[in-house]
């Protein structure tokens, strides 16, 4: 979550916001929450994940 994070300039706070409404997609693996790179490329050019 923390690259996620970074790689959009927010905070985690805002990630989190983000998740909730959709706008981002998480993978459960065992006990880590991963966010596929494509989710975070659909936001970042404009689309819904």
């Amino acid at each position: 979550m923390s690259d996620a994070c970074r790689v959009l300039s927010i905070g985690r706070t805002s990630l989190y916001r983000l998740v909730k409404e959709g706008r981002i997609e998480t993978r459960k693996i065992g006990t880590r929450t991963l966010i596929p790179a494509a989710s975070l490329r659909a936001l970042v050019e404009g689309e819904s994940a």
